[in-house]
């Protein structure tokens, strides 16, 4: 067992989605509070426990945990998806470690408000996390308008300035966020994945399966279907391929969830086009073992990292992503890249590399392993952990005075409302 690096022992509050949830997210956390479990007392917050537990608590059970015996620190793991939507609530009364998976929040937040009938306070979170924006921008999305508008507007003020500490999973994404905001404490934190486990007879089922002959090349991707991980330009690029006479595959495991043009496009791809829907964590392996090489891609970007890509790397698949600015401090050994300016005809090259060139793709394959085993495995991960936690809970709670009245409100003089119109005292102790 690994000695602990802590000088005493820490009692931590985890805020985060966990398996069963359908999250990333969720399976990277499960990964990585099996490795510090040891060493910390930490309690899980969910937003709904699939399982009771001594060790799992509904998050709203976490108001009177904290005040019967506090926490030394409560972590966050914060992403742009509505399985985050319950942390919002604690995020300013609570200041904790704030682990940013995608530092872009907008689509999530704007969703909870909207749908939950809150422009106003929308709106006034917005004005307070961008200032200096246009304020009538704030309506594009009050009026129920999507697209790349969201990623343009972080709406992240509000979170990063009441953080103790604030963690990504990328260097240059933390010097940014430090140039923006220069007096949060902003630390990195590698995210990890844990080794893919493969399988000859599981690459021989699956293709045998699907019609997939052993010779075709399988180009897969993983995760949920959208827009975002390029599908349309992928499945053009296949198309062409395959009019060229290659003998290949596409392979999508995860969801369709990119409205009804993709679900359609996807419905009349053609027999080699195989969408699996989704994919249990513990069946991934299996997946890896029938593909020969993944495409994750990535546009528009919440710069995040991306954690099916990392599980591609370690199951040894050459990978073929998009050249973003945040990313390209990753050697150009471990992935081929697609250029967004000529998206077609990179992808294009890049598939027709891979599936042609046996030698190009090992190499790719190899690199990217040993990419992902220096710096991506949840052990790595883990030690970042150890050394940022001890860091953030040290740190005094930023005194922040001018947030929206949304996030201090605690909506009290609602209840007695409510209570009085039914001649119900609630002020017991005031007499």
């Amino acid at each position: 067992m690994r000695s602990s690096s802590y000088h005493q022992p820490v009692r931590i509050a985890w805020f985060s989605p966990l398996p069963p949830v359908r999250s990333g997210i969720a399976s990277v956390n499960a990964a990585l509070l099996a490795q510090i479990d040891a060493e910390l007392a930490i309690d899980r917050f969910v937003d709904a426990p699939a399982v009771a537990s001594a060790r799992v608590f509904n998050a709203h059970d976490f108001v009177w945990k904290a005040r019967r015996t506090p926490y030394d620190l409560v972590v966050y793991q914060l992403g742009n998806a509505s399985w985050h939507d319950y942390m919002w609530a604690y995020l300013a009364a609570y200041p904790g470690l704030v682990v940013l998976h995608d530092p872009r929040l907008h689509h999530a937040r704007a969703r909870q408000l909207l749908q939950g009938g809150r422009a106003d306070d929308y709106r006034r979170e917005f004005w307070y996390d961008h200032p200096h924006a246009v304020r009538d921008v704030v309506e594009y999305a009050v009026a129920g308008l999507s697209g790349p508008i969201y990623y343009t507007w972080p709406m992240l003020r509000a979170v990063v300035r009441t953080a103790r500490a604030v963690c990504v999973h990328n260097a240059r994404v933390a010097d940014d966020l430090r140039g923006e905001f220069p007096d949060a404490r902003i630390e990195t934190i590698r995210l990890g994945t844990p080794a893919v486990t493969q399988s000859a007879d599981a690459r021989t089922r699956l293709r045998s399966a699907l019609g997939i002959a052993d010779r075709a090349t399988v180009f897969a991707m993983f995760g949920t279907i959208t827009a975002e991980k390029r599908v349309e330009p992928v499945l053009e690029a296949f198309d062409v391929l395959r009019r060229d006479g290659l003998d290949a595959h596409l392979l999508m495991v995860g969801d369709a969830a990119g409205g009804p043009g993709l679900a359609e496009r996807l419905r009349t791809s053609g027999a080699r086009v195989h969408v699996t829907g989704y994919v249990d964590q513990a069946r991934i392996g299996d997946y890896l073992s029938a593909a020969d090489a993944c495409l994750c891609l990535r546009w528009p970007t919440a710069l995040e990292t991306s954690a099916s890509w990392l599980q591609c790397l370690s199951a040894s698949r050459a990978t073929v992503i998009s050249d973003l600015a945040h990313l390209v401090d990753i050697p150009p050994s471990v992935a081929l890249r697609v250029d967004l300016l000529d998206e077609a005809a990179s992808l294009r090259e890049a598939m027709r590399m891979l599936a042609t060139d046996d030698g190009a793709r090992a190499r790719l394959a190899s690199a990217g392993y040993a990419y992902w085993a220096a710096n991506h495995t949840v052990g790595a991960m883990a030690d970042d952990y150890r050394r940022v936690i001890p860091l953030a809970a040290g740190l005094s709670p930023p005194k922040v005075t001018d947030l929206p009245a949304h996030f201090v409100e605690d909506y009290s003089d609602r209840a007695r409302a409510i209570a009085n119109a039914f001649a119900l005292p609630v002020d017991i102790l005031d007499r």
